[in-house]
């Protein structure tokens, strides 16, 4: 970029450096690049409409008008957590070294495994959310039915796709998600306002009341054990709180980022407000379009199909499913992003037991991870592959793997924040990056998220998905074991001490070899 100093440049490279990495991928993303990748992650016309009936089922109108804005209060509270990590610590699997660095190398180990797991399975469970929203958009005009083929099918064919313009560059898939962020604000906007014209009243106080909807005919396909109203409420905090989640891909494209370390806390803590704030304004307006809450309830997971059929203009809503369904594709694309960047760090230092050279490697014509691109992608779809068919206590095993995946994701976010609590100001956390929200702040946020990490897996685990609770445990106990009976001695974790400073030699030495002041790939740096 024309703005990119030589000075700007070198002090992206001597972080990087400084922490025993050469750079090896393509640093051209702008400020507002790095941004556009969270926020088209997070996407509200993703999760925000696919996941609508955990809202409309539960507590009705209360869930969007209260529970959105406290939903993303709670998830905004890791993104500032993780912002503050980020700015002293830009590196591309920010998870992975943050737990790494702030704690201990087992704790580095298993940020790295919780975000990839995250990841991998999240990136399966929007692309098969846009499939089940294109099958409701244009499945009957095509005469289109769900059968596990057709799935599996659909969602290997988009995922490949994400797959390819991630393999050809970092440019061309920085200008679709660039271009994802204005569609997604223009396109929520559009809703809203179709929407407010197309409801027969502004009954404005459907937004703040509370309703049981749960365990009653139509909306037990979404809760169907009846709770009380407080847990009613808490339930449909999902909603937001699955939504408003990604913006980790902002750390994980550090490495590929412009003044990164103000960068990437910027892109976290904007996409989380900007996404909250448009997403409130969106969905309170498709509830104040409903015919009536009583019946949208009933609806359970096709609330938002029911609603358009019975009040949008068939042109206009043709129109809207088009653009919803792009941006749920570029959802799917930066999700590939940051799963694959996270896949490559993790390998660059052995973390992946098999084939880590492989996945640490860089094309030198693309300057991206190839081989983690395509088998973050691959795994994606073998996760929705095998998930459609079975099913735990008569529940979709596909609908409790991803509340796992909810909580495996912010579990990734509360273990480095936690660490930072204790390592904030000591020999492992001795300087603040320059986006710097202050210790005190820091230690309240840290805090905040423990509590609300608590607060996530006490919903995320309740019917039909309370054998998430035990694949969860069950998870953790397998890592542990793993660890002690293999990793512990095997892995070596990132580079520390005299490490850093042998690998720092290598990459200069590389440097010199190709007299430039970065290489495209130093091997001495995996050495």
């Amino acid at each position: 970029m024309s703005d990119y100093s030589d000075h700007d440049r070198h002090e992206d490279i001597k972080v990087l450096h400084g922490m025993g990495y050469a750079q090896e991928l393509e640093r051209s993303m702008s400020r507002f690049s790095n941004f556009a990748i969270s926020f088209s992650i997070i996407c509200i016309l993703s999760g925000g409409i696919n996941s609508l009936g955990q809202a409309t089922s539960g507590a009705g109108g209360a869930a969007i008008g209260i529970g959105w804005p406290l939903g993303v209060l709670i998830s905004g509270v890791f993104a500032l957590g993780l912002a503050q990590i980020a700015s002293a610590y830009p590196t591309a699997g920010g998870l992975y070294h943050w737990g790494s660095i702030l704690g201990n190398r087992f704790t580095g180990w298993l940020s790295a495994w919780l975000n990839l797991l995250g990841l991998v399975t999240v990136l399966g469970a929007i692309n098969v959310g846009t499939y089940y929203f294109f099958l409701g958009a244009f499945g009957p005009a095509l005469g289109m039915e769900d059968t596990l083929v057709t799935r599996v099918a659909f969602v290997a064919v988009i995922t490949a796709l994400q797959a390819l313009v991630n393999h050809m560059g970092i440019r061309l898939t920085a200008k679709l998600t660039d271009f994802s962020g204005y569609l997604i604000l223009l396109t929520a906007a559009a809703l809203a306002i179709t929407c407010l014209l197309a409801a027969d009243t502004w009954e404005w106080s459907r937004l703040w009341t509370f309703g049981n909807y749960t365990g009653t005919e139509g909306a037990s396909a979404v809760w169907p054990v009846a709770v009380g109203g407080l847990m009613a409420f808490l339930l449909g905090l999902l909603l937001p709180v699955y939504t408003i989640t990604g913006y980790d891909a902002s750390a994980h494209t550090a490495e590929e980022t412009i003044n990164a370390s103000r960068a990437v806390p910027m892109g976290m803590v904007t996409s989380v407000l900007w996404s909250g704030l448009a997403g409130w304004i969106m969905l309170s307006s498709f509830v104040l379009m409903l015919p009536s809450m009583d019946e949208a309830a009933a609806q359970g997971w096709n609330v938002f199909f029911w609603a358009m059929d019975t009040q949008v203009n068939p042109a206009v809503k043709v129109v809207l499913y088009v653009a919803i369904f792009a941006a749920q594709w570029l959802c799917g694309l930066a999700t590939v992003t940051s799963a694959s960047r996270m896949l490559f760090a993790f390998a660059r230092d052995n973390g992946v037991p098999v084939a880590s050279r492989t996945l640490a490697t860089v094309s030198p014509r693309y300057r991206t991870p190839v081989a983690s691109i395509w088998t973050a992608s691959t795994l994606a779809v073998l996760f929705v592959w095998f998930t459609s068919l079975i099913t735990i206590a008569g529940t979709p095993a596909y609908s409790i793997v991803v509340s796992c995946t909810v909580i495996f994701l912010f579990l990734s976010f509360a273990l480095p924040i936690g660490l930072g609590l204790v390592a904030i100001g000591g020999p492992k956390w001795p300087v603040m990056g320059p986006w710097n929200m202050g210790i005190g702040t820091y230690k309240v946020v840290a805090v905040l998220s423990i509590l609300s990490m608590a607060l996530i897996f006490f919903i995320g685990v309740q019917p039909p998905n309370d054998w998430a609770l035990e694949i969860t445990l069950g998870f953790v106990v397998l890592a542990l074991l793993i660890w002690v009976l293999v990793e512990n001695r095997r892995f070596k974790g990132p580079p520390i001490g005299d490490e850093i400073a042998r690998r720092q030699a290598a990459i200069a030495a590389a440097e010199r070899a190709v007299g430039q002041g970065s290489a495209p790939a130093a091997e001495g740096q995996r050495a």
